[in-house]
């Protein structure tokens, strides 16, 4: 990768997204934004009381999160955004149409355990079933890679680093 980089981690929530995307923006050198952060008041507390968001709920928040991208298109970002569908990929490419997906996956055992164990935060343990419903893998013709949650942050980081200055598909 030549340019700066403009990636997003996603995944569903206690995959790692900011704990990894943390990480690797330090290792590409650009800035790290937890599309979280994004999040209106209205969302955060429907996620709070464990009822999930509704895609008209969604757009301006992807919305934000494009945006965001787009800005730092010249210096590079690592976005942690969870990107669960298609379509809500395609509507952060419509803003920073280089952005790269970093998709963080793991077995459902994995994540529930992370999410229980988890009190700091404000998406509650229960909708991780919700999430996993929704959410649509990468497909082909998504500029992107998968990395298991299983490995170490650090051996995950490197190789998705090493990925990212290949030619992706």
């Amino acid at each position: 990768m030549t340019r700066a980089p403009l990636v997003c981690v996603m995944g569903v929530s206690a995959a790692g997204k900011s704990t990894v995307g943390t990480a690797l923006a330090l290792t590409l050198g650009v800035p790290f934004v937890d599309a979280d952060d994004l999040h209106s008041d209205a969302n955060r507390a429907k996620m709070a009381a464990g009822i999930p968001l509704t895609d008209d709920d969604r757009w301006p928040w992807l919305d934000a999160v494009g945006a965001r991208l787009r800005d730092e298109r010249d210096s590079g970002l690592v976005v942690a955004c969870s990107a669960l569908r298609r379509a809500y990929r395609d509507r952060i490419r419509e803003a920073a149409p280089g952005v790269v997906f970093v998709h963080l996956t793991g077995t459902p055992e994995l994540l529930a355990a992370r999410a229980g164990a988890r009190t700091d935060h404000f998406m509650p343990p229960a909708l991780l079933v919700s999430q996993l419903a929704t959410l649509e893998p990468l497909e082909d013709d998504e500029a992107g890679l998968v990395a298991d949650v299983a490995a170490a942050v650090g051996a995950l980081v490197a190789a998705v680093a090493e990925s990212l200055r290949q030619p992706l598909r």
